[in-house]
């Protein structure tokens, strides 16, 4: 009896894990943390994410805005605040999808243009209604797409949220010491 029970568990297991969320850990000189990713809800945006990840795209970018009490964002410039080249697309937003931003999610940056994301994601550090979807009819009613939350590690993007910052160019809100992302690989794949 006991070696049918535990290949029916064995069996669920392996179920529950084919069901299972694609995962990543993202590693930063600070600290790493883990993001489940939600497809079913942003189907493209998690495509094109998971794409930038497998070919290394993430990896010596930064965290180049930074600010405590709202979001820490990065994945499209490096140290020198050089825009790395990007070679994916812009996205359609996909805000619509009944995701809102509430703390630990992680969300598609974008330019003015609702359709504009492409490489650039943040993380809110608390729960920022007004960047939710309500309406198409402008561009800030469109919102910004939630594609994951952090599930591991948000003392780290705590951490973050915490280091000084200053002005870099016309950039604000740059930490003065860089966070760079030294890795993302993915943990599970659904």
């Amino acid at each position: 009896m006991f070696k049918k029970i535990s290949g029916l568990a064995c069996g669920l297991l392996v179920s529950l894990a084919a069901w299972a969320a694609p995962t990543v850990e993202m590693t930063t000189n600070l600290g790493k943390f883990t993001i489940e990713l939600y497809p079913e809800k942003a189907p493209t945006t998690v495509e094109f994410f998971l794409y930038n990840v497998k070919h290394g795209f993430y990896e010596a970018t930064i965290f180049h805005r930074v600010i405590d009490g709202f979001m820490i964002q990065g994945g499209g410039f490096v140290s020198s605040m050089d825009e790395k080249k990007v070679l994916t697309p812009a996205l359609k937003n996909e805000a619509t999808n009944g995701l809102t931003n509430d703390r630990g999610t992680l969300a598609m940056a974008r330019t003015q243009d609702p359709h504009s994301a492409r490489v650039q994601f943040f993380i809110n550090l608390k729960d920022n209604a007004f960047l939710n979807h309500r309406a198409p009819t402008d561009a800030r009613s469109w919102g910004y797409a939630v594609f994951g939350k952090v599930t591991q590690g948000m003392d780290v993007v705590d951490k973050i949220a915490k280091v000084p910052t200053g002005n870099s160019g016309y950039y604000e809100n740059v930490p003065t010491t860089p966070v760079v992302i030294q890795a993302v690989k993915i943990i599970s794949e659904k």
